[in-house]
């Protein structure tokens, strides 16, 4: 829900709760002014009519409602006190409405020579209940006006003052920490924006500045191990070309090389991960995986025999996919690398290239492997002292950079299967 529409929801129950409030508080008001309005009215009408009765006293035998809606008793003093000014509302049977009709009633007692006399008022009122119906209409007229322009208001006047805010999303929705593009702010009177751009600018220097950095830093560590790596290993080749060694000291130095050549790969992989975490490949190509599956089998094909294994391509679709070329050479390179070596011997590799899929399998152990683990780094599935660990995880992170799926599953072979989203 965008920022206008939740402000204007939280607007909309507010003012159904001030407007409710409000009514109840404008009815009980308004009840009480109709009250003191007909009260002063029945008042009136009475002075009136006791001046005139004690003018003419065939008015004080006024016994049923009439014209003038009053009627007139004789009393007793007992009673004097008891009916002074007693205002009270009741029901009364009105011939042009065929219906018993609230009116309200003054009951009150005067006296005219020595006699007592109680006479009554009344006056018709308004209906509660056309009262309240009323009341009601014109309250949720009062609210659906309020609300629309609360709306209106948000739409026109408040997205306009909102637009230094949604720029600046929109430029960090752009933002790239591996493009040297700062983001320019659009310029804004508003305290509370112009500090907003200028912290985001500043964290997007500051973080950009670090990345620039950390970027630098394991290039050069990476360049830096292997130039001691590569000197080490020509002297130590160069030691066993020598023959001045026996065949015990040739065993130690034939395993420092080892060692030093998988410390050699392991440092490419490792500088390989980073650049893809730190998104370094930023380039895209149309690459065609039946073409590239085809170049890394021919690739792989002396391999596969030295391991007695057959590789077989087979393809029912065309596959092809953006992503940088590199980069899915290596994830195909690792997965079938992979399958090879820890594939049974005098078994076949496949890859079936099909809709929107890849799936590499092989014959290897009879167990699946733990589907959560494997591609964690420095896992390694075999005993292969070459490997780093780092093949599977490479792949991973590919897949992950571009929106593909890496899958693992196991029926009666190992297969690995990449899932391409649709572009």
């Amino acid at each position: 829900m965008k920022l206008l529409n939740h402000t204007s929801k939280y607007f909309a129950i507010l003012l159904i709760v001030l407007i409710s409030v409000w009514a109840v508080i404008f009815y009980f008001a308004m009840l009480d002014e109709v009250y003191d309005s007909l009260d002063d009215g029945l008042d009136n009408q009475m002075e009136l009519i006791v001046k005139e009765a004690k003018k003419d006293s065939a008015i004080l035998h006024t016994n049923d409602f009439g014209i003038g809606n009053f009627t007139i008793t004789k009393t007793s003093l007992k009673h004097h006190h008891k009916l002074k000014d007693i205002y009270r509302d009741t029901l009364m049977y009105m011939q042009n409405e065929d219906d018993y009709e609230p009116v309200r009633i003054l009951e009150s007692v005067f006296e005219h020579k020595n006699s007592y006399y109680k006479i009554k008022l009344i006056t018709s009122m308004v209906e509660e209940d056309d009262q309240i119906e009323n009341l009601i209409t014109y309250l949720i007229w009062l609210y659906i006006v309020l609300v629309t322009s609360v709306i209106i208001l948000n739409n026109l006047v408040l997205k306009k003052v909102w637009s230094p805010f949604y720029s600046l999303v929109a430029r960090l929705k752009e933002f790239r920490i591996e493009k040297d593009e700062p983001i320019q702010a659009v310029p804004t009177n508003i305290d509370e924006f112009e500090l907003l751009n200028h912290s985001v600018e500043m964290l997007t220097k500051k973080s950009r500045e670090t990345y620039v950095a950390q970027k630098e830093f394991i290039e050069n560590a990476a360049h830096e191990l292997q130039t001691p790596l590569a000197i080490s290993i020509n002297k130590l080749e160069l030691l066993l070309e020598r023959n001045q060694i026996n065949d015990a000291q040739s065993q130690v130095v034939g395993a420092v090389l080892e060692n030093l050549g998988r410390l050699t790969r392991l440092n490419k992989s490792l500088l390989l991960l980073s650049k893809i975490d730190n998104k370094q490949y930023i380039g895209l190509d149309t690459v065609n995986f039946q073409v590239l599956a085809t170049e890394i089998s021919d690739n792989f094909e002396d391999f596969a025999k030295h391991q007695n294994i057959e590789l077989e391509l087979t393809s029912s679709a065309h596959l092809e996919f953006a992503i940088n070329t590199d980069l899915a050479r290596v994830l195909l390179t690792n997965l079938i690398k992979n399958a090879i070596i820890h594939g049974e011997r005098n078994n076949k590799v496949t890859i079936e290239i099909a809709d929107r899929t890849i799936h590499i399998s092989n014959m290897g152990s009879k167990i699946s492997l733990d589907a959560s683990s494997i591609f964690d780094r420095f896992k390694k599935s075999g005993s292969d002292q070459k490997s780093t660990g780092l093949g599977l995880s490479i792949s991973k992170a590919i897949a992950d950079k571009y929106g593909i799926r890496l899958v693992y599953s196991f029926s009666d072979r190992h297969v690995f299967s990449l899932y391409f989203p649709a572009h």
